[in-house]
């Protein structure tokens, strides 16, 4: 497979299979293909792999479109202004992503859902208790809101991020919560009551514009209905 990713600030990645070449997708992910590629609908894997994609944040099902007769294109673009990670795991890497990251992948490449080990990160520091991991040999695209910032962690490195912005870690990252400290900070700081806390060894990206921040700036701005 070949890929090229376009469009920014409203990315698209454009994918070309050789004949028998298959990606496996998120519901609705595809934005357009050549006419030679065929899709299958299946829940792939029985219904652990079901179970995990729900509470991950994803279909239960999940589109396979392999390309036949000979090569193939499939486009997948972002639902939200971002990025499109093309990230490569293998039997020495996996990588966690935030929930509802998955945009598509090879059919090589695994997604399982990850708990966070410790209930306090996973309840207080934004990024929820349930993550997306990824394992096995292979590519596998991921939206990621606004701006991409990276940071290589040393061993024992840490790292404060405000809720939400954790996008991508590798997986030997660890990830806690630390509480703002001081009762004026905390009322009046705007950073809430806790940040995540990040300890490397290993990689991490970063993003600009999540989602429920987003959300919450535009809120005040909105006409309610009565």
């Amino acid at each position: 497979m070949k890929y090229e990713i376009k469009g920014a600030p409203l990315p698209v990645a454009i994918c070309s299979l050789d004949a028998g070449e298959s990606l496996k997708t998120e519901k609705g992910a595809m934005s357009w293909m050549s006419g030679n590629m065929q899709m299958e609908t299946n829940a792939g894997g029985g219904l652990g792999k079901m179970f995990s994609r729900a509470i991950s944040g994803e279909s239960i099902f999940q589109n396979i479109y392999t390309s036949q007769g000979g090569p193939g294109m499939i486009a997948f673009a972002s639902s939200f202004p971002g990025n499109i990670l093309a990230m490569e795991v293998s039997a020495n890497r996996s990588i966690i992503a935030q929930k509802t990251a998955f945009l598509a992948s090879e059919t090589s490449v695994n997604m399982e859902v990850f708990f966070q080990k410790k209930l306090g990160a996973g309840f207080f520091g934004g990024e929820g208790f349930i993550m997306q991991k990824f394992t096995g040999d292979g590519i596998v695209f991921l939206e990621i809101d606004g701006s991409i910032v990276e940071y290589n962690l040393a061993p024992g490195e840490t790292m404060i991020i405000d809720t939400g912005h954790l996008a991508v870690m590798d997986s030997t990252v660890s990830i806690d919560i630390q509480n703002v400290k001081g009762v004026g900070n905390v009322l009046f700081g705007g950073e809430g009551l806790f940040n995540t806390k990040l300890t490397g060894p290993g990689h991490v990206w970063l993003q600009t514009m999540p989602v429920p921040a987003v959300a919450s700036s535009l809120s005040p701005y909105l006409i309610k209905s009565n």
